[in-house]
């Protein structure tokens, strides 16, 4: 297990040219932005790292203030977005932030999420991404009113999905 840990180490030292104890110090801000005991005062100085891994991790952190992952989903590098996109703890007015990220990859995300609202599927369901748009019609979270505007959507594949959850939705009622 040792030699694994180093040989890691030592390969971001090679590939990334830093010395050995900044490489050290950053694969610690990684684990620590990462784990469930880090207190949200510690959060808040990770989510500040230049190390966008690190961002993305406190990003993911379920122990992460809402008001610090409404701010890392603004940050740079889409891949902390998306990490703030897939927390449990993330607050609706973020998730309305994030649906209407620019980049389509964050926004797909947002709309595949199981406990997003329908509030930012409803945004989602106007995306000028198709697939975007069949994700909205996927997710259970999707009100009918924005299924039933989806039903008409121009791609076949939407609008069948839309309609196809429609009907489950009628089923379930009838139940």
């Amino acid at each position: 297990m040792r030699y694994v840990r180093w040989s890691v180490v030592w390969s971001l030292i090679l590939l990334l040219g830093l010395p050995p104890a900044l490489a050290d110090e950053t694969q610690q801000h990684r684990r620590e932005a990462g784990h469930p005991a880090t207190s949200p005062e510690r959060l808040h100085i990770l989510a500040g790292n230049s190390d966008w891994v690190v961002r993305q991790r406190v990003g993911r952190n379920r122990r992460a203030p809402p008001e610090l992952l409404h701010q890392l989903a603004g940050d740079p590098h889409p891949q902390v977005r998306v990490g703030v996109a897939t927390n449990l703890g993330t607050a609706d007015r973020t998730f309305l932030k994030l649906a209407r990220d620019p980049d389509p990859a964050v926004r797909s995300v947002v709309a595949r999420f199981e406990y997003v609202s329908a509030e930012a599927l409803a945004i989602l369901a106007s995306d000028d991404n198709g697939e975007i748009r069949l994700e909205v019609a996927r997710n259970w979270n999707t009100d009918v009113l924005t299924l039933q505007r989806l039903s008409g959507d121009p791609l076949p594949e939407v609008s069948q999905m839309a309609q196809l959850s429609l009907a489950k939705r009628r089923e379930e009622a009838d139940e």
